[in-house]
């Protein structure tokens, strides 16, 4: 059946199950990397194009951790000793990036309500009075974990990198110096984000780690955009470790911030705000179905879309059907 009553010019890419989960048409895509035999123009032309990996998120978040290391990023020699000022300005400018990713989309999805249920994922809003949630409320839950756990321990480890650079304990390139190893490293970041997050997303789903912590970000069976960060604070402290490669390899800050503020906020909000290429389609696509698939069956897509890890291993699945149901 077709989605809702702004979804009847366009029903071949907006179906709904009996469920009224949205399907699309095609199911999930992945990248043109990585394939054998290697498809050297569809990558080129995936890369380069708009939209595509550099155009337009990669570039816009680029800016964002450009501006902020500029304008809201203490000095790195006021970091040598661990001081409540420069400490507490890390964690209110987290904590500010938090409210206006998340905040931002659910404010333009869930409160205004500008894209109404058209290629929403699930058509239902999130879950009020709910006793599976703290305060009842899918949303209040969400905001507190990631903004009590989340930012705080987002925070802890960008406070324990620029204590680590100031006292001149991390490697460290300059760009100047080292413009080719500077770029390549920036667009090598996605890729280690996946890396990272499917091998601790796998672990995770461990059983034992699953009851102790994972539990808490699949209650969002139907997540919107806090749930990207609501975690457990044990998840939390996995998640944010992608960072700790920057004390392996020589990295610029901008490099850490581009990696921790990715984590932190650009790419968890526009993974799960449940909803598929929203209000401007065309110049701004977001949205991962592939992601919504994970909280919706449990096990299965466990990776990103960069890297083909549940291709490989078994794990992808593509699209819902009329009978999916989430796993208990």
């Amino acid at each position: 059946m077709l989605c809702d009553n702004d979804s009847v010019q366009q029903p071949d890419t907006c179906i709904r199950n009996a469920r009224g989960e949205w399907i699309p048409t095609n199911g999930t895509k992945d990248t043109p990397l990585f394939h054998w035999p290697p498809r050297l123009a569809q990558s080129l032309k995936w890369v380069f194009s708009y939209p595509g990996f550099l155009w337009p998120w990669s570039t816009i978040y680029l800016l964002i951790t450009i501006f902020i290391w500029f304008h809201f990023q203490p000095a790195v020699p006021r970091c040598v000793d661990l001081k409540p000022g420069w400490i507490a300005l890390l964690f209110l400018r987290n904590l500010g990036l938090a409210w206006a990713i998340y905040g931002g989309w659910h404010l333009l999805l869930y409160v205004l309500k500008l894209q109404g249920t058209n290629r929403k994922y699930d058509i239902r809003w999130p879950s009020r009075n709910d006793p599976k949630f703290l305060f009842r409320n899918q949303t209040l839950d969400n905001i507190f974990w990631s903004c009590a756990s989340g930012c705080t321990i987002w925070t802890a480890y960008e406070v324990i990198y620029f204590w680590a650079l100031a006292n001149k304990k991390v490697p460290y390139v300059d760009w100047n110096s080292h413009p080719v190893y500077f770029a390549v490293w920036l667009c090598l970041i996605p890729y280690w984000r996946d890396f990272h997050f499917y091998w601790v997303h796998r672990l995770i789903h461990w059983r034992p780690l699953y009851k102790a912590a994972h539990y808490l970000h699949h209650k969002n069976t139907n997540p919107g955009p806090w749930s990207g960060l609501s975690m457990h604070p044990i998840e939390h402290l996995l998640y944010f470790s992608g960072s700790l490669i920057h004390f392996i390899v020589p990295s610029h800050p901008i490099h850490f911030l581009f990696n921790s503020e990715h984590a932190g906020a650009f790419g968890p909000a526009a993974g799960h705000h449940g909803f598929e290429k929203p209000l401007a389609e065309k110049a701004f696509p977001s949205g991962s179905y592939f992601h919504y698939l994970h909280h919706r069956i449990f096990t299965c897509n466990y990776g990103g879309e960069e890297i083909p890890f549940d291709r490989w291993f078994g794990t992808h699945r593509s699209s819902l059907t009329a009978k999916s149901r989430p796993q208990q």
